[in-house]
């Protein structure tokens, strides 16, 4: 049955001298004006326990604008500075939800530079994008086309640390669910090999990060020599950032392709439920674990699944995968790292990572 979902569409575009200045000016009052909410309702919560709503730090905002030190608040769109004190709201939400942690301050460096703009505050008309206060519209790269009849509810608009700019356009969307498959895998996550499936198939790490270590590593020695606060530094750190976002982006588009391929060929597609933040604390390991981006993958099989009409099991993370014999079930005392290949007493001969993978199929076909 075909649904509708919200799907953003993401593209590159090159803002005129005007365009840019205005975006860097709105980026820096939505932070500002983000910061200054978290620290009036951290500042009233610590004095004396007290919840400031989303209509209050709206509140706040107006009266910041009619001060003459912040004045220039009124020179950029509203809607932006409201949708950040919205971001604060449901930031603080979760916090008391205990979904996540308290929220932090934006940096200038740090943070993603992004202003959010809701209908109001854009014009779209005849595949042209032109955003409040600007003399027109955004010279945006089509890589794609939008769904036929669009109706784009918001626009993001962000500048990365390479300095390129994006516009995500977040779209309603019918899409129809594949085909049934008769296909059912199992997926254990690794390090040499990114993804093990329970049919036999390994898929090799692709490693961009160690491809792009020397340049990266060059790229960080010339920005450490440079003068703190030269132009010569920001320029190193571009180049810095430019490795970054290569290797991001050369990762990102493999994980796309290996979670499609999944979700296109199997009904059920079983994982393990890894607890990445804590194997990050294994400084041997921390730099592999992080070029294989398992959070990452997971949420793309989550949301395709969901789109495609597939289901994804998440094994416990405690399920002893490795040390169980996925023909006759017996379970070993130990199975060390080192073990690549294993024989059982009943005399199946396993490849380490092809048996866990069956046995975490095995599992999550078995909680369905």
């Amino acid at each position: 049955m075909t649904q509708l979902v919200k799907r953003a569409y993401k593209y590159r575009f090159t803002p005129t001298p005007g365009q840019a200045e205005e975006l860097a000016r709105t980026f820096g009052c939505v932070r500002l004006v983000y910061n200054m909410a978290l620290q009036e309702r951290s500042r009233a919560y610590a004095a004396d326990g007290r919840k400031i709503s989303y209509a209050q730090t709206s509140a706040m905002l107006t009266a910041w604008k009619r001060t003459p030190e912040l004045a220039f608040l009124g020179e950029v769109s509203s809607v932006p500075l409201q949708q950040a004190l919205r971001h604060l709201q449901a930031g603080f939400a979760n916090f008391f939800a205990k979904r996540t942690g308290y929220p932090t301050f934006k940096s200038r460096k740090r943070s993603r530079a992004s202003a959010e703009y809701t209908r109001s505050a854009f014009r779209w008309r005849d595949g042209a994008l032109t955003l409040a206060k600007m003399d027109g519209p955004l010279n945006v790269r089509w890589s794609r086309p939008l769904p036929e009849g669009a109706d784009p509810s918001t626009v993001t608009v962000s500048r990365d640390a390479a300095g390129r700019w994006f516009v995500s356009i977040l779209v309603e969307e019918k899409i129809a669910p594949l085909p049934p498959a008769k296909r059912t895998v199992g997926v254990d996550a690794g390090i040499t090999t990114l993804a093990t499936l329970s049919t036999g198939e390994k898929v090799v790490r692709p490693r961009y990060e160690r491809r792009d270590r020397r340049r990266l590593a060059k790229a960080q020695q010339a920005l450490s020599r440079k003068v703190k606060g030269s132009k010569n530094r920001d320029k190193a750190r571009l180049r810095v950032a430019r490795v970054h976002a290569r290797i991001a982006d050369r990762r990102r588009d493999f994980l796309h392709k290996l979670t499609t391929r999944l979700v296109r060929e199997n009904q059920t597609v079983v994982i393990e439920d890894l607890t990445v933040r804590n194997m990050l604390k294994n400084r041997s390991l921390a730099r592999a674990i992080s070029d294989t981006s398992w959070r990452q993958m997971r949420g793309m099989l989550e949301y395709k699944a969901e789109w495609y009409g597939r289901e994804l099991v998440v094994v416990d993370r405690w399920f002893p995968s490795s040390k169980l014999c996925s023909g006759c079930g017996t379970r070993q005392d130990a199975m060390p790292l080192g073990v690549r290949s294993w024989q059982c007493a009943c005399g199946a001969v396993h490849d380490r990572d092809v048996n866990a993978a069956r046995n975490i199929l095995a599992a999550g076909l078995a909680e369905r």
